[in-house]
């Protein structure tokens, strides 16, 4: 090892998103130009994780050192430099009260180690909600039982759901949308060439920022998101009750039926389906229910088939299709790259110029970079992140609700429950 050179560390957790190697590149080559060791982390925290002693991580297998030819022109290459997974090291760490039990907090322990003995001087994490915090939990860790000695650690915001609580938009948001809203127009000229209906459950996890922007830009008929629910839509339980949801489809159909147009586009959030019983989940390695499993999409197109035969004693064919994980690699756009380049050029200067530690980059106005502390983004009892929902009163809600195309019929559910 260089005992004189400054060397930082990267690594990217969770989903793929569009322009993430812009990312990558322009943080690593901020720092290669100011002469730091970059290392490279392959698969997010996996081989952190799994390593026992510092041996167990193998240079050129677990981790490598970027050199310039390594960032150089990877800005537009969809697939992840760096390699991902979902591998979570604060996983069973649900509340502050976690960090106190030796058990629970081992892993991320074991991880500051292994940063240590590769004498980083920082660790820049690029992900989502879950990687944003396993780096507050990392932070924390270092700082109640370390005594704040180990790398600065500083997060970059990372999701095409665009839900990120501190920042505008996200790196990927708008590529996902665009890709997401060419397959809207696609489904679109179909059933308008053959009459029919189609619901698209478009990913999304916990809000409709995504949802709505492929439907404003596709020219979606409606879109319904957890932010559209009304108390009518749940039970006692706060549960989705899919036959109501189902019947304001069935009004948007009766009533494009009066204006002779038998065809139309409904775009779901996929999120809908953490409001469903929890016997349509399943979890993923980190607990969090993988929601695009229940496809929300197709039991929503059939329980709209049998209201509509209920009601009018006609058959009708609606068809489910989710629209996800192809987004998540789609080519970027010259807006998200700039983003992604923004971004990790404020890391560099967290890390170069502020010596921050627990914070997260941002941008606001024109890409100018802010920087955000973690406790400002994190809730300080439960660990949780804040999310970030579709305000109903924000022009960016109504503008989705001006565009649609709204139904005047309206069904009484109580009479064909």
């Amino acid at each position: 090892m260089t005992p004189h050179a400054k060397r930082v560390g990267i690594l990217f957790s969770g989903g793929p998103a569009p322009a993430a190697n812009s990312v990558i590149s322009s943080a690593a080559l901020a720092f290669l130009n100011k002469e730091y060791i970059v290392i490279g982390f392959r698969e997010g925290f996996k081989y952190l994780e799994e390593a026992n002693r510092p041996e167990d991580l193998v240079e050129g297998k677990h981790y490598w050192k970027l050199t310039y030819s390594d960032v150089t022109n990877m800005r537009n290459e969809p697939a992840i430099m760096l390699k991902t997974s979902r591998t979570n090291p604060a996983t069973h760490i649900r509340s502050v009260d976690d960090l106190s039990k030796p058990e629970l907090r081992a892993p991320l322990e074991k991880v500051i180690k292994l940063l240590s003995h590769l004498e980083l001087d920082a660790l820049i994490t690029i992900g989502g909600d879950d990687t944003l915090r396993t780096a507050n939990c990392l932070y924390r860790v270092k700082n109640l039982f370390f005594e704040g000695k180990g790398p600065a650690i500083i997060h970059l915001p990372k999701t095409i759901d665009n839900d990120y609580f501190g920042i505008d938009w996200t790196f990927g948001f708008f590529s996902a949308a665009d890709f997401a809203a060419r397959e809207v127009r696609a489904i679109a000229a179909d059933v308008k060439s053959a009459p029919g209906w189609f619901i698209l459950e478009i990913m999304g996890r916990k809000s409709g920022w995504l949802t709505y922007a492929a439907g404003i830009a596709g020219e979606a008929t409606r879109m319904f998101s957890v932010e559209d629910l009304e108390k009518k839509h749940l039970d006692e339980q706060g549960k989705l009750i899919l036959e109501v949801l189902a019947d304001d489809v069935v009004n948007l159909i009766l009533d494009r039926e009066r204006h002779d147009k038998h065809y139309g586009v409904v775009c779901v959030a996929e999120g809908l389906a953490d409001k469903l019983t929890d016997q349509f989940k399943t979890l993923d390695p980190s607990l969090n229910p993988l929601l695009g499993e229940a496809q929300i999409g197709s039991q929503l197109a059939s329980m709209v088939e049998l209201r509509f035969k209920k009601l009018t004693g006609r058959a009708i064919r609606v068809r489910g299709k989710q629209i996800g994980y192809e987004t998540r690699c789609v080519p970027p756009t010259a807006f998200d790259v700039l983003l992604g380049c923004q971004l990790g050029i404020g890391a560099f200067r967290a890390v170069e110029e502020m010596a921050y530690d627990g914070h997260m980059v941002s941008v606001e106005d024109q890409l100018k970079i802010t920087f955000v502390p973690f406790e400002r983004l994190v809730d300080q009892k439960t660990l949780k992140t804040r999310l970030r929902y579709i305000p109903c009163d924000s022009d960016f809600y109504r503008l989705a609700r001006e565009l649609e195309f709204k139904p005047w019929i309206k069904v009484d559910p109580s009479g064909i429950i």
